[in-house]
C-alpha cells in the first residue's frame, strides 16, 4: 500500500475523533450548557446533517482545483471549526462550530476515497479503501476515549482543542505525502451528476443511510444507556469506546478484504447480523458483561459495511465517481443524523435508554432488504444480454434441423 495512504489515514483519525468523541461527552456539555440529553444530541444530528449537506457542495466547489489542494483546504476547515466548538460560549456557537468542522468531512473521505482508489491496482481498490478508513477506526480506539477521558477529567473544550491540533498535524501529512494526481481528462460536473441516474448508485447510498444509521441509533446514546441501564460508572464509558473503536477496526479490515472478492455476500451477513445484534443489544444492554460484547460486535459488523458500500458507489457511478464518493459519505451521516434524531424521540417519548437499539435494528434490517433488491435488479439487468447472447446459436440450431 503506497505511503500516501498513511497521509489520508492522519486526515481520517482527525475526523473521526471530533465525529464520535462528542458521544461520550454529552452529559458533560449538556450540564455545562443547561440542555437536556436529547438536546444535545442534537450536536450529533447538526454535525451529521452538515456532512450530508457539505459533501456534495464541498466537492462541487472543489471541482477546479486539484484533489490534494482541496484535501488541505478541507483540513482548514476542520480546523477552523473545532477551535470555534472548543471556545464556544453557548450551545448554538458550539453546534455551528460542529458544523463548520462536518462541511470537511464528507468531501475528505470522498475525495480520499477516490485518491486512494486511483493510487493502487483495480483488485486492491476496496482494501485501499479500507486503509484510509482506518483512520477512522483507530480514532475510536485512541482518540476517541482519550478525548473522553481527557473531557471529563478537564473538561469538554480541551479535548476539542486536541482535535483542532489533529487537523493541523492531518494537513501537513496531506501536504508532505499525498501525490498532487492530476484530474482526469474530459470528466466535468454533468458527468459526476449523471451518476445519479443509475438506480444502482441510489440504492446503494439508501442501504449506506439505513445500514450505518444502525448503528448510530444505539452508540449515540451509550454513555446514558450504559450507566443508567447497565450500571456502569460514567468512567467506564471511555473503555467500552474502546472496544467499540476495537470492533470498527477490525470489521472495517475485514469488510475491505472480502468486499474485494465478493461485495454483495459480505453486505447480506455484515447487515443481517447487525440488525440481530441490535435487537439483542435492548436485552443485553442489561447486564455489563454482554453489553461490553455486543458493543465491539455493533462497531465490527457495522464497519464491515463501509468498504463494500463505499466501493459499490465507486463501482456503479464508474467514470466520473467523485461526487457520488463524496454524496455517499453524506449518506453515512445521513443515517447518523436519523437515527440519533430518532433515538432522542423514543427516549424523550418515555420508552427508556434502551428503546433506540430497536431503531437500529429496524433500520439496519430495512438495509439487507434494500442489499437484496439491489442484487436482484442487477441480474434481471444483466438477463437480456445473456438472452441475446445465447439466441443466435439456438437460431442456428433451428436452421440446421429445418
Amino acid at each position: 500500500m503506497p505511503l500516501a495512504l498513511l497521509a489520508l489515514a492522519i486526515g481520517a483519525f482527525g475526523i473521526g475523533t471530533t465525529e464520535f468523541v462528542i458521544m461520550g461527552l454529552l452529559p458533560e456539555v449538556a450540564g455545562d450548557f443547561g440542555v437536556s440529553i436529547p438536546t444535545a444530541g442534537f450536536l450529533v444530528t447538526g454535525y451529521a446533517l452538515g456532512v450530508m449537506f457539505g459533501a456534495p457542495l464541498m466537492t462541487v466547489l472543489g471541482t477546479k482545483i486539484s484533489r490534494k489542494r482541496m484535501l488541505m483546504l478541507l483540513m482548514g476547515l476542520f480546523i477552523a471549526g473545532n477551535l470555534l466548538s472548543a471556545l464556544a460560549p453557548g450551545f448554538g456557537v458550539m453546534l455551528a462550530g460542529r458544523v463548520i468542522a462536518s462541511l470537511a468531512h464528507g468531501a475528505f473521505f470522498g475525495i480520499g476515497s477516490v485518491v486512494a482508489a486511483d493510487l493502487v491496482a483495480p483488485d486492491k481498490k476496496a482494501g485501499a479503501i479500507a486503509m484510509m478508513f482506518t483512520g477512522l477506526t483507530v480514532a475510536n480506539v485512541v482518540g476517541v476515549p482519550l478525548g473522553t477521558l481527557v473531557g471529563q477529567s478537564v473538561g469538554w473544550r480541551v479535548t476539542f482543542g486536541i482535535v483542532a491540533a489533529l487537523g493541523v498535524v492531518g494537513l501537513v501529512g496531506i501536504a508532505k505525502l499525498v501525490p498532487d494526481l492530476p484530474k482526469p481528462e474530459g470528466v466535468h460536473l454533468r458527468h459526476e451528476l449523471a451518476a445519479f441516474k443509475n438506480a444502482q448508485v441510489l440504492l446503494a447510498m439508501a442501504m449506506t443511510v439505513l445500514g450505518f444509521g444502525g448503528v448510530f441509533a444505539a452508540i449515540t446514546y451509550i454513555a446514558p444507556m450504559m450507566t443508567h441501564v447497565a450500571g456502569f460508572a460514567d468512567g467506564s464509558v471511555t473503555w467500552l469506546l474502546v472496544l467499540f473503536g476495537l470492533g470498527m477496526v477490525g470489521g472495517n479490515l475485514i469488510g475491505g478484504k472480502y468486499a474485494d472478492r465478493a461485495l454483495m455476500p459480505m453486505l447480506y451477513v455484515s447487515l443481517g447480523a447487525l440488525a440481530v445484534v441490535l435487537a439483542l443489544f435492548t436485552l443485553t444492554a442489561h447486564n455489563k458483561v454482554l453489553a461490553a460484547v455486543t458493543i465491539a460486535l455493533i462497531g465490527a459488523l457495522g464497519f464491515a459495511t463501509v468498504p463494500p458500500l463505499q466501493k459499490r458507489v465507486l463501482d456503479q457511478a464508474h467514470g466520473a465517481p467523485t461526487l457520488a464518493s463524496a454524496v455517499n459519505i453524506g449518506a453515512f451521516n445521513l443515517g447518523n443524523a436519523l437515527s440519533a434524531w430518532l433515538g432522542g424521540l423514543v427516549i424523550a417519548g418515555g420508552l427508556g435508554y434502551t428503546a433506540p437499539n430497536w431503531v437500529g435494528a429496524i433500520l439496519a434490517a430495512a438495509a439487507l432488504v434494500l442489499a437484496v433488491l439491489s442484487a436482484v435488479l442487477e441480474r434481471r439487468e444483466s438477463a437480456p444480454s445473456a438472452v441475446v447472447a445465447g439466441a443466435v446459436p439456438a437460431e442456428r440450431q433451428s436452421a440446421v434441423h429445418h
